[in-house]
Parts: structure tokens; sequence; C-alpha cells
């Protein structure tokens, strides 16, 4: 018989796991209110040539990584890789600049690339992210990457840096490009196949190459910041002032670059201690001309991103814990004529939002008590044959062991009354 198993570069994820997700989205959604963002949700594909203007064509993700197909028609789609060319591309589509001076979106979703799967990254990743569109300010930068660290404390999440760096414009790009390519024209022969392809094409994706013997090499690059055009050093400058004032700790770091193309100015990373090499949690930026690549008028924007697999790598390594949502109440009924009864009584609890299981099996009490331990209920309710002559059953404590005799008329006012005393002492 065939065995079927997830592809390569996917996973299941189990309802043991599912509560530490629930955690994470809840809480984003939280946090996300708290600065005034409202979610967007885009299609999981697009078509290609959305991708290959907004990314770049000399990308890893273009070149190696996304999943691109033809529809009946003949026309080029892809599932989306990341999710700020999507929402840049609704923006535009829908005229938001006309309405509203700033857009403060969030997104979350399943992404996919084609790339090596290792700890906590995937070819199905699930990420979440804020855009601020029509954001001028400097204090946007630092409004998205206080957001950011705002968030992963609140998940519990610790050992985390902020490191930032300015990857120009398109005035003072040029001559960054240069810079490196004076830097590393001579020394071509110590570089990957990758960074030697790179270094016509675009020479600052090299400072994006993972490779050890690349990265060792790097160390003796020149810094790029001096070069900086006079309002790419005047935004750099106010980005780290706000984060001063803020009192949020950072660290520069030159060869920052990220992994995209349309990143303007402002380029950073959250890294975890916690996650090996591939360490960076969370990343975002500037993007100030992705609006225009796509047809539209001018508009600066800037945001971040998080994978959500990281996010909870990061948790489990750190045994963070959350509680799990389980029933409050068994009902364990003996027999037949008990089972109909419980039914009833299940069917009225969860009208009035009493989360609960009912055993309606033949097994015996001592099993159906055996199920309510396992499902950590805080109550079982016991109904045998001499129960429904007196019109009544058996309320039995699970921490405690005792045991009340409650009636059918007054059960449901009882585990209401309970429970909701249970829910303000466990807020």
């Amino acid at each position: 018989m065939t065995k079927y198993t997830v592809p390569r570069g996917t996973r299941d994820i189990l309802p043991e796991e599912v509560a530490l997700w629930q955690f994470v989205e809840q809480k984003a959604r939280e946090i996300f209110d708290l600065y005034n963002f409202r979610e967007i949700r885009t299609p999981i594909f697009e078509h290609t040539e959305l991708f290959l203007r907004g990314i770049g064509e000399n990308t890893d993700i273009i070149s190696k990584e996304m999943y691109s197909f033809q529809d009946r028609k003949g026309r080029s789609l892809t599932l989306r890789p990341e999710g700020t060319a999507s929402v840049a591309r609704a923006y535009l589509e829908a005229g938001r600049g006309q309405r509203e001076p700033l857009s403060k979106l969030w997104y979350q979703g399943p992404m996919f690339r084609y790339e090596r799967p290792q700890a906590g990254r995937y070819r199905q990743f699930h990420q979440m992210g804020c855009e601020v569109l029509g954001a001028t300010s400097a204090y946007q930068d630092t409004e998205v990457i206080v957001l950011a660290q705002h968030f992963f404390e609140s998940i519990g999440l610790k050992d985390l840096e902020v490191h930032i760096n300015s990857v120009g414009c398109p005035t003072c790009r040029p001559v960054i490009k240069e810079r490196l390519k004076s830097f590393l024209g001579d020394n071509l022969d110590s570089l990957c196949a990758d960074c030697r392809k790179r270094f016509e094409a675009n020479p600052l994706r090299i400072l994006d190459c993972k490779n050890p013997q690349c990265n060792e090499f790097f160390v003796m690059l020149p810094d790029i910041s001096d070069v900086l055009c006079a309002e790419c050093k005047e935004h750099y400058h106010d980005v780290q002032n706000y984060l001063n004032i803020m009192r949020l700790k950072y660290k520069i770091k030159p060869r920052l670059v990220r992994g995209l193309d349309y990143y303007t100015k402002t380029v950073f990373e959250i890294i975890s201690a916690h996650l090996g090499a591939q360490n960076a949690v969370c990343g975002g930026g500037r993007y100030d001309n992705l609006i225009k690549e796509l047809g539209g008028t001018p508009s600066p924007a800037v945001g971040f991103a998080f994978g959500l697999e990281r996010a909870v790598l990061i948790m489990q390594n750190q045994k963070v814990s959350v509680r799990e949502h389980r029933p409050y109440l068994l009902l364990a009924p003996l027999g037949e004529n008990a089972g109909n009864r419980a039914a009833i009584l299940a069917n009225k609890l969860r009208r009035r939002n009493i989360p609960l299981e009912i055993d309606i099996s033949s097994r015996s009490l001592s099993a159906k008590l055996k199920t309510a331990d396992r499902l950590g209920v805080r109550y079982a309710y016991i109904l045998g044959e001499d129960e429904l002559v007196d019109k009544c059953g058996q309320l039995k404590d699970m921490q405690g062991g005792s045991q009340k005799k409650i009636s059918f008329e007054k059960i449901l006012e009882e585990i209401e009354n309970r429970y909701q005393k249970y829910r303000r002492e466990n807020k």
C-alpha cells in the first residue's frame, strides 16, 4: 500500500503546536491594533511579472526560488514568495494613495519559495507583516522597528538584537556599487560562483551571500555609509535619533542589505541567538520606489515581515508555554437514555459558550473519567440510569475529587456561573 507523506519543504502543524501559532497570531493582532494597522488579504498567486518587476530579477528569489506555472490560457502565474509586492499592487490597484495620505496595513498567510529546507525555513512558510505606504518621515521607519520589537517581547522572546543599515537610494546607489566593484574586482576568485555572477548585474547583492568563505572575505569590505548622498545620510541619522529617543538598543551593521532589490535607505533585521546560522527572525526596511516601479505615482513606504515558523521555533527553544484551549466540562452518560439526556445538555451548554466534550460511548465510568483526566477538564457531569429517575447528575470536581448531586434544572446555571468565575480568575 502506498504511504503518503508531505512534500519536501512542507510540514503539518499538529494540534499541540497550533496553540503556539494561535497565541502568536492573536498577540500580533493586538499589537498591530495598538499601532493602528488594518488587515489586508491578497491572493496566494499573482501574475509573475509583479514579482519580476517588484522584487528584482537579480535576486535569489526570482532566479532560483519561485513556484511559477502557466494557467490554461498560457498566462504565467506565481505562488507569492513574499507579501510586500502583493500589498503594493493592491494599494495601487485600489487607488488608496488618492484617498488617504498614509495607509497602514498588515497581512498574514502562506508564502512559497523553492529553497533548501532547514530549521525554521520551509518551502511553504507563513508570514505576517506590516506596511506603511505614503510614509516619508524617518519616524515611520522607527515605528515599524519598535512595533516589531514590541511584538516579539509580547510573545516572550528574549536575547534579540536589532541590526540596522542604510543601502542608499538611486542617487547614491551607483557610487556604492562602484566602491564595492572597486574592492571586489581584484578578488573575484575568492568568491563563490553566485557572487561572481552578481558582480556585474548587482554587486550590492553580493553582501547578502550566505557562503561562509565569502563572509570571511567580506570582513575587509569598506563601509558604504560614508558615500551616501546628503538626503540618505540625513534620513539614516534621523532613524538613529528616533531609536535613541525611544531607548531601543540597536547595532549598526554596514554589510546588512536584505535579499530584495526594492529596498532603499533603511534596512533592518531582528536577530535571535536561538536560530543558529540563519538567525534573522524578522526583517524589513524602506522601499520608496516600489509603487513607481509597478506603474504608480511615486509613494514612499516602509515595512517588515516575520516568519511564524521561526517565531514559534524560538518560543519552543526558549520553552515559552501558552495555555492550550481545553474543554471545561466532560459529560459522562452511562446508557442510551442517559446519552440522549447528555446530548440535550451538551447543546444547551454550548449555546451558553461553555466548551465541553461528551463521551457518548458504551465504556465504563472509570474509562470515561480517564478521558476527563486526559482532556484536563475541570469537571465531569455523570448521568446514570438512577440519576435519570431523580432528574439529576453527579458533578465531579476533577481536581479536588469531591462530587455533588445537581439537578438537570439547575446544572446549566451552575456550570455557567462556575465557568465565568474560572474565566475571571484565569485572564
